[in-house]
């Protein structure tokens, strides 16, 4: 039986750029999430070109000896050191033979491994001792591909290594080109295809998932969506059915973010609520809540077993999603108490289950500013931001920054003698003056601060009330002298509050805690932005405050993004031990440091520690 290729659909303009790079003697690695189709890519290059590819698994068992060869202990044994006894490792085949070596998980390999390709990738030749020399054919390249959103038993790869390779970074294809691919593998089409690509496409957009699926999960779940439906003798699948085959096909390759509560298959099921809804039930109150807020059940969609057809709100990934009254019911014991009916918010239970509870009340508080109900959230965004500001006074309100001894001209503090016998010339005539005398006085340490908060992942609830807090602090730590940059960044990056541009701070805290994360999370474009906003400021220090677990899964190395900022400080909102690590190692090459924070009470403490 004849296996038929895996079709390349888009990757146009990766696919010449790979190509170029092969044909001019360039070695390449490709960097992007799994099911991105970079072993596809490569293949069917290589096919085209009628190259030899050598496969190489990379992982932590990858020795120098097992890339490169071995001799045979028997063979030696009898016979000696001889090149026939010496066993080829995949590097070897590749360069006698002139093919490709395809290394996949570059960044699982070890260290010492990865050292034995440097010579490899600038002479085209290595050094076997006890073999000789071994010279690369001519049309050796390297080809090196890995996963930059796992960050479990990775490491970072070498300066030395990723100097000699050029980098092509591939990403999700759209909606079209998914289809297509799941069409053409699984040979299925219509309302099945579409169903599956959508479903699969929304675990990567959702607010408490930290890696969706790939495509594989889009093919998995067309081709069980349709097995499941003929074993069970279903002429159109039911939506028991679609959930039977989306538990199976995409809860493995969901990975939660840390710090969240909650299962895949809960997300699943979130998610097929709003793609494929059950029928509304007239009970429900939420079918009746305000028609602005897009499609809800009761929007007349087809029954299963007539038939089901993908849906998506509007706007849906501009704005983040909703969430409703029996959610923030489940999430939250007081919320029947803070809002008993329909867009109500009582005001005065709020204040008695803040007196109770301040972290359960925040976390509440933060979450009803992004309820279905339009007229509960607009109320919580509205008290959100008096809140907050209050919350924040815990924070340091009178942060004016280092102070040390300086030279003045106030004649404040002691005599510096010799500053002023070097400014001043003795004459008979001219004695000194006011303006000639310079003394030795506390100036204050001027100061630009921009704080950086990440809103993708697992910000919500109580993540965001940190996050609120943190704000409302270094807000206040200006004392109206200074006005600091506040950021939000997820995929993208969004200036709540330019540097020297004073804004409402109610206003400001009412918009941050709107904001809800989903997608990808760019942390060196926040860093970067961050350095933009701090470039113009009139200071001593440029210092940002960064609010993030600091996994970042898209974009550069957050550290190569940290010029500009003289000193980078984490809050961890949460902690978690991935977490905790990476914002330590990112700290200390900020020239900053670290904190955990998982309560209110401890965020003003930890600011006070940053910024005096």
């Amino acid at each position: 039986m004849t296996t038929v290729p895996t079709p390349v659909v888009g990757l146009r303009r990766e696919r010449e750029v790979l190509t170029v790079a092969l044909a001019t003697g360039r070695h390449i690695v490709l960097e992007g999430p799994p099911g991105t189709g970079k072993s596809t890519l490569l293949r069917s290059i290589a096919r085209d070109a009628g190259r030899t590819v050598v496969f190489v698994e990379g992982n932590a068992e990858l020795t120098p000896a097992r890339l490169v060869g071995q001799f045979d202990p028997a063979q030696v044994l009898a016979e000696g050191y001889h090149p026939a006894s010496f066993v080829d490792g995949p590097l070897l085949t590749a360069m006698r033979e002139g093919g490709l070596l395809y290394l996949e998980e570059l960044n699982r390999v070890p260290e010492e491994t990865l050292n034995v390709l440097i010579t490899v990738l600038t002479e085209g030749e290595i050094a076997v001792p006890r073999l000789g020399t071994v010279q690369a054919g001519r049309e050796f390249r390297l080809i090196a591909a890995m996963n930059p959103f796992d960050a479990v038993g990775t490491a970072r790869v070498s300066q030395a290594i990723a100097d000699r390779m050029c980098r092509v970074v591939l990403g999700y294809q759209d909606a079209s080109a998914e289809r297509a691919i799941t069409t053409s593998v699984t040979g299925l089409n219509g309302q099945v295809v579409e169903l599956s690509v959508a479903l699969t496409r929304a675990t990567r957009d959702h607010r408490d998932v930290r890696m969706g699926s790939s495509v594989r999960g889009a093919i998995d779940l067309a081709l069980l969506l349709t097995g499941l439906a003929e074993l069970r003798a279903q002429p159109v699948p039911d939506r028991g059915t679609g959930r039977d085959a989306a538990y199976a096909a995409l809860s493995g390759r969901i990975r939660i973010a840390d710090g969240v509560d909650r299962t895949p298959e809960s997300v699943i099921d979130e998610l097929l609520d709003e793609l494929w809804p059950a029928d509304p039930d007239p009970a429900d109150p939420e079918a009746t809540e305000d028609p602005a807020d897009g499609p809800g059940k009761a929007d007349g969609l087809p029954d299963p077993a007539a038939g089901f057809q993908p849906r998506s709100r509007p706007g849906r990934e501009q704005a983040g999603r909703t969430v409703g009254r029996r959610e923030l019911a489940a999430r939250h014991e007081a919320f029947d108490e803070v809002s008993p009916e329909l867009g109500e918010l009582d005001a005065a239970a709020f204040d008695a289950v803040l007196g109770r509870d301040q972290e359960g009340a925040a976390a509440l508080l933060a979450d009803m500013a992004v309820a279905t109900d339009a007229g509960l959230r607009a109320a919580a965004r509205r008290l959100a931001g008096r809140v907050f500001l209050r919350l924040g006074h815990v924070g340091p309100a009178r942060a004016r920054g280092a102070r040390r001894l300086g030279p003045s001209r106030s004649l404040d503090g002691d005599l510096d003698l010799d500053r002023t016998l070097d400014g001043w010339t003795p004459t008979p005539s001219r004695r000194p003056a006011a303006a000639d005398i310079v003394t030795r006085t506390w100036t204050a340490h001027r100061q630009a601060v921009c704080l950086v908060v990440d809103i993708s992942g697992s910000m919500q609830g109580h993540a965001v009330a940190l996050a609120a807090v943190a704000a409302a602090g270094v807000v206040l730590a200006g004392e109206g002298k200074t006005e600091p940059a506040v950021l939000a960044f997820g995929t993208g990056v969004r200036v709540l509050q330019a540097q020297g541009v004073r804004r409402p701070p109610e206003e400001l805290l009412s918009e941050l805690v709107a904001l809800r994360g989903h997608g990808v999370t760019d942390l060196a474009a926040g860093l970067r932005e961050a350095s933009r906003q701090l470039a113009g400021a009139v200071a001593d220090e440029r210092l940002v405050v960064l609010l993030s677990d600091c996994l970042h899964t898209t974009g550069d190395d957050p550290a190569a993004a940290l010029g500009g900022i003289d000193r980078l400080h984490v809050l961890v909102p949460l902690g978690g031990t991935e977490a905790e690590t990476a914002a330590a190692a990112l700290a200390a090459r900020g020239g900053g440091s670290a904190q955990t924070v998982r309560r209110l009470a401890e965020v003003g403490p930890a600011l006070t520690r940053v910024l005096t």
